[in-house]
């Protein structure tokens, strides 16, 4: 049972989703959160309230029913025979670290956060991999979820729906979902985790502009060549063992993160991409691993063993070419989403 004034809070990663060649398929877990914490009390009719601080705090809804992550938090109660958040529960706090629309998994970050709220709320005890059946019908992109999730250096693929989940799917965000939305059919989602190398950081170029990824997949072809796809394969092959090896080998890696299947065409989207990807190597910039767009983008993602500062401000000096203001952070790689008791002080 809940204790009255108690307070539980709960953490989930940004991630980059891609890596170069892994289009939808592989993703990676970064040092940025958003942090729930969730204040109970005695019970009350009033709606709960939603506070929030950090990026996009002028942006996001502070309805319940329109904030998308206490939208999937319903949406997971409702599917486990609970109509309505608790009545104890009186407030929650988000505290969010991760950019709005830059390719670092906001939104992904986000349904996690849900997910785990509604796990929270209704006392589930849901496993993970139910936790992720519940993600993967609001955000079909499982490389940005399940990194959120569970953490690291991941691999994942979508297991085909029938068609009346397939038209379940995205069933939170609609307007009309009611108090019996479909429940998640068992094992949407499955995952790997790859071996990842302690001494690669990740430093995140953040171009002063957002890219909605429903834009960004716009410019995406609907049929590819063999020869493009294979060359995709091979290096995403190479790469998932290549970054777990110790000492990482820069040549190998800065080959394997080359990408023909969606940078090319996100390039018109984000001037600069091609001569910050083409332009930083690790004989020019030396530390450096393999460069990269994250997820839809205009981040650019370089990995990195050292030598940082150089590498941000090299793309830096890019970008200011094409009048574009960009922000850089040193990010580590981390394990996924948790929820944890806090004490009071």
């Amino acid at each position: 049972m809940t204790r009255l004034d108690s307070r539980k809070a709960s953490t989930s990663p940004c991630n980059s989703a891609n890596i170069g060649p892994g289009f939808d398929v592989v993703g990676l877990s970064l040092s940025l959160y958003l942090t729930l914490t969730v204040k109970f009390g005695p019970p009350s009719p009033d709606l709960v309230n939603i506070t929030y601080s950090g990026e996009g705090a002028d942006e996001v809804p502070l309805d319940p029913y329109r904030n998308l992550t206490t939208r999937v938090a319903l949406y997971v109660l409702r599917c486990n025979n609970h109509r309505s958040f608790p009545p104890e529960l009186l407030s929650i706090h988000a505290d969010n670290q991760i950019p709005f629309g830059r390719g670092l998994g906001s939104s992904g970050a986000a349904v996690i956060a849900g997910v785990l709220l509604g796990n929270a709320l209704g006392k589930l005890d849901l496993p993970r991999e139910r936790l992720l059946d519940h993600a993967l019908m609001v955000e079909r992109h499982p490389d940005n979820v399940t990194a959120a999730l569970v953490g690291g250096f991941v691999g994942s693929y979508l297991r085909e729906l029938d068609p009346v989940a397939s038209e379940a799917a995205q069933v939170p965000l609609s307007e009309d979902w009611g108090l019996s939305p479909p429940v998640p059919p068992l094992g949407i989602g499955h995952f790997v985790r790859f071996k990842w190398d302690p001494s690669i950081k990740a430093v995140a170029i953040i171009p002063r502009f957002e890219l909605s990824t429903a834009r960004a997949r716009e410019v995406l072809p609907t049929e590819y060549s063999r020869k493009d796809l294979v060359f995709n394969m091979q290096r995403l092959a190479v790469l998932t063992t290549a970054l777990g090896q110790s000492p990482p080998d820069p040549e190998l890696i800065y080959e394997a993160m080359k990408d023909r299947v969606h940078q090319p065409y996100r390039k018109t989207l984000i001037p600069g991409l091609p001569a910050v990807t083409s332009a930083l190597t690790p004989e020019s910039h030396p530390g450096l691993l393999g460069i990269c767009l994250s997820g839809a983008g205009p981040t650019i993602l370089a990995l990195a063993t050292h030598n940082f500062e150089s590498i941000a401000e090299g793309a830096r000096a890019i970008f200011a070419v094409e009048n574009i203001q960009v922000d850089w952070k040193l990010l580590h790689v981390v394990g996924g989403s948790e929820t944890y008791e806090v004490q009071e002080k």
